[in-house]
């Protein structure tokens, strides 16, 4: 054709009226298989593509859904990611991505672009908003899920686990094998890590017995490298007596175990290693390493379908979600 394909065009290649094209694109399940495979040909056969900033005005439905994560480079992000878009596969809708690189004004700016597209609903990480970003999603009349953790003042709906308690429950298994000088490295110490600290330091605190404790931190992104300069650095600020070292994450770990053989340390005689996240490379090294599992991916699928049934029932239709959290006992500990 040598203009852009309508709707009308559609039809008339479709050989059905445009009300059922136009249902076929908003609520297929409406339609028979038949007719929206045929309508699906004419469609990719004339390179029609469907106005979707027309069709929220006239439907009030934009077919798209929201969602912020803090960094696409990090695979735990990625198993949510996969959850959600598995979830959405049979719900009509496309994803609008946006990766605010840990950063709450980054992720101030892209709610406000996003909101911009009229989206049926927004999923966003955490629980650590600006105010005004706050202010943004509960005036926006969507529902809202914020994934990853637990919070007790929820924007509306909200699916995660207490990372805090699992790594309270971290240390605790540290103390409880006979570790009595455990570090805790963190990176990037993003709001997440420190719920995690937090965690390991109150688990210290609880411990009925004597033991030392050390904690080295740093804003810079995690990565398998810094993960041996935390060990090496730990080592040294401890004197050689840390005996435990708990990873905020899998990358720091496995980082600390490599520089650990590099440095002749025997894991877990001289030093044991833990970490979080539970990556599919933590079970293969050798020694393989202990670390916290949470079900990532099932969490994305459950947060697609929180949205789906709260709607049009109003904020907090659905109460929090605790998927809660697994500690993978490994030979590292």
């Amino acid at each position: 054709m040598s203009r852009k394909p309508n709707l009308k065009d559609v039809a008339k290649v479709a050989g059905v009226s445009a009300i059922t094209v136009s249902r076929v694109l908003t609520d297929p399940a409406k339609v028979s298989d038949k007719l929206r495979k045929k309508v699906e040909k004419a469609i990719h056969d004339i390179g029609y593509i469907r106005n979707h900033a027309a069709s929220a005005l006239a439907s009030k439905k934009s077919g798209v859904l929201a969602v912020i994560i803090p960094s696409l480079s990090n695979i735990v992000f990625n198993d949510v990611l996969q959850g959600i878009y598995q979830a959405v596969k049979t719900k009509n809708l496309q994803v609008l991505l946006g990766d605010c690189h840990y950063s709450p004004l980054e992720e101030e700016k892209l709610i406000v672009t996003l909101l911009s597209q009229s989206p049926e609903g927004f999923i966003v990480t955490g629980a650590a908003q600006t105010d005004y970003a706050r202010k943004l999603l509960q005036q926006a009349d969507i529902p809202v899920v914020q994934i990853m953790e637990l919070t007790n003042q929820p924007i509306d709906m909200n699916i995660g686990f207490s990372h805090y308690q699992a790594s309270y429950d971290m240390t605790k298994h540290l103390l409880e094998r006979g570790y009595r000088a455990p570090a805790f490295v963190g990176a990037r110490m993003d709001p997440r890590t420190q719920q995690r600290l937090a965690g390991f330091k109150q688990a210290i605190l609880d411990w009925p017995e004597p033991c030392r404790s050390f904690v080295k931190t740093t804003v810079q992104p995690s990565s398998i490298k810094l993960g041996g300069q935390l060990l090496q650095a730990v080592i040294a600020e401890s004197d050689s007596q840390c005996d435990a070292l708990f990873c905020c994450n899998d990358d720091l770990a496995l980082g600390a175990l490599f520089e650990s053989k590099r440095m002749n340390l025997t894991v877990p005689k001289d030093i044991a290693i833990c970490g979080f996240n539970d990556l599919e490379a933590s079970a293969l090294v050798e020694p393989a390493i202990t670390s916290v599992a949470s079900p990532r991916a099932d969490m994305g699928r459950q947060a697609v379908e929180m949205l789906f049934s709260a709607a049009g029932q109003g904020r907090h239709a659905i109460a929090p979600v605790d998927v809660g959290y697994d500690i993978k006992v490994r030979s590292s500990t």
